[in-house]
């Protein structure tokens, strides 16, 4: 566990370092995040905030990870393919932002730009994967000894897995502290499952996320001083993917982030219910922004979907152990 908790504590303490520099930096850049108008009308106090802060995660991630790894587990092939999914992830998110940016309105990349963005690095990663061993093409049911062997279908299940989990924690990213605090709990409890079952390149990956979230989320606690963005939801998302890909516990991972398939389906299910009968199913979607329209604050909002991904988490790392 050494190598996980130093390369938790490296990314938070880069985090922590670099959060009061990067906000002021970012304030001065205009780098300044518009409100959704269909938000809840608490959320208008918000206007102004800087956004973009999801560089500082992935700077801390990148640190953690090249300096704590070449002393243990190495540059494995796999732990550099999940970092260049990371990256390129982060890139496409950095230009939503900027785009939403420049036009002053919570508007950036159509949906299918943004795909056009995302799935490639996905499905090469699919491809790395089933390339690599006999049973690259198989999914492990979680508390079973089953295998599904999906064949070439593989990379294509990789691309739905990676853009479908990137655009989850992007919908879970509406409160502060929400995502960033799931990311973490999600993070640490699939780090921990993964070393344990041998990938240790992928438990470091997953530690050094989780204290990169943690750092920023000093930043980003109610009321938030800096926002993520797209940067940093769309590239966190990919990071727990391909941290699942690459250790081969595709399944565990969508069940240790569970909050975050909970709120893409939330959405999924609004919008379904609309179309076919002319209502809403909740409030508002995602449906964090339904109990606050019930009446719960921001903060018992956040605080009891963190209580959630926990449990969601610990039955993960249960499942999966």
């Amino acid at each position: 566990m050494t190598p996980l908790l130093s390369a938790g504590g490296l990314a938070a303490a880069v985090a922590l370092a670099g959060g009061a520099p990067l906000v002021r930096w970012l304030r001065r850049a205009g780098a300044i995040k518009s409100i959704r108008e269909e938000a809840p009308a608490a959320h208008g106090r918000k206007a102004g905030t800087p956004t973009m802060g999801g560089v500082l995660i992935i700077g801390a991630l990148l640190v953690a990870v090249l300096v704590v790894a070449p002393a243990s587990s190495g540059l494995s092939p796999d732990l550099l393919a999940a970092l260049g999914v990371v990256l390129l992830f982060a890139a496409a998110g950095g230009v939503d932002d900027a785009l939403g940016i420049l036009r002053r309105r919570n508007l950036g990349l159509r949906a299918r730009e943004k795909l056009l963005l995302q799935v490639p690095p996905a499905l090469l990663l699919g491809v790395y994967v089933l390339m690599r061993s006999p049973l690259g093409d198989s999914l492990v049911v979680p508390a079973t000894h089953v295998r599904l062997h999906l064949g070439w279908a593989y990379p294509i299940f990789c691309a739905l897995l990676v853009v479908g989990m990137a655009n989850a924690v992007n919908l879970t990213d509406g409160l502060d502290g929400l995502a960033a605090g799931s990311v973490a709990i999600a993070a640490g409890a699939f780090g921990a499952l993964a070393a344990g079952a041998g990938a240790l390149s992928v438990g470091i990956l997953c530690a050094a996320l989780a204290g990169a979230a943690l750092g920023f989320l000093w930043f980003n606690a109610h009321p938030a001083r800096m926002f993520m963005g797209d940067v940093g939801s769309q590239a966190l998302g990919a990071a727990l993917a391909a941290a699942g890909i690459v250790a081969k516990m595709e399944l565990a991972v969508l069940i240790v982030g569970g909050l975050f398939v909970a709120e893409a389906l939330s959405v999924i299910l609004q919008v379904a219910c609309f179309k076919a009968t002319g209502r809403r199913l909740f409030r508002m979607s995602p449906f964090h922004h339904h109990f606050e329209l019930s009446g719960w604050t921001e903060t018992q909002t956040v605080v009891r979907f963190w209580i959630c991904g926990a449990l969601l988490a610990a039955l993960g790392v249960g499942l999966g152990s």
